[in-house]
């Protein structure tokens, strides 16, 4: 199988994506958008990625990218395809199938509990587990999907769209490394705020939380290309 991810910034890149796919003798290929790469086309791949990142979805003005992301997501779920959407990823997915993206009523920014609210044939997320965020929209639901988990401040956290399209707004991937490189950069986003947790909190649990996200990610992974 041949998996596209599509990375939009140098600092949010595949995580535990890419050993899992290594030993799954999967292919990965990545598209840096951030850096000048093309979108791909549908057929160029089996199933896609896509990541987070700092920007908005209505940034089309500034990253011209955004808008041909959404066709391509939209044509690779019309097709069948499995696709992955994490953070501004599962927003993307969100405005490609016909929902709306808006601001959160806080910024939900270090290790949170999500509830599963649903499930689908074959996949549901455990009943609470605590993961990484790192986000200040949020999505409403495309029609049709199936709600996945909610948090104490954001409602839609996770959705399904019939068998092969999973949207995540928070970060399963994310490896102590990979939360040291968003803090490096989004610092300024560490505000005073109920669900922002500081850049030593998330340090310090960072090491054996992101184990236990691994084993999420994987029975992700393993639901949509394996």
């Amino acid at each position: 199988m041949r998996i596209t991810l599509l990375q939009h910034v140098p600092f949010e890149g595949p995580g535990s994506i890419d050993p899992w796919c290594r030993q799954e003798r999967l292919e990965l290929n990545i598209a840096h958008l951030y850096r000048g790469d093309a979108v791909p086309q549908v057929q160029d791949f089996d199933g896609l990625v896509v990541m987070g990142g700092p920007m908005s979805v209505h940034d089309d003005a500034q990253h011209a990218w955004l808008a041909n992301e959404r066709a391509l997501i939209e044509a690779a779920a019309g097709a069948g395809k499995p696709v992955l959407g994490i953070c501004l990823g599962a927003q993307q997915i969100a405005a490609a199938l016909g929902a709306s993206v808006s601001r959160n009523p806080q910024p939900e920014i270090g290790w949170f509990p999500v509830q599963a609210t649903g499930g689908i044939a074959g996949f549901s997320l455990p009943s609470s587990l605590t993961v990484f965020h790192w986000h200040g929209e949020t999505f409403s639901l495309p029609p049709g999907a199936t709600h996945l988990a909610s948090s104490n401040i954001c409602e839609n956290q996770a959705f399904a769209c019939s068998r092969n399209v999973l949207a995540l707004q928070f970060h399963l991937e994310t490896t102590p490394e990979g939360i040291g490189a968003l803090i490096a950069n989004c610092a300024d986003e560490l505000i005073d705020a109920p669900y922002v947790q500081s850049a030593a909190a998330m340090t310090a649990a960072a090491p054996a939380a992101c184990r236990g996200l691994t084993t999420s990610m994987n029975d992700v992974l393993r639901y949509l290309f394996a």
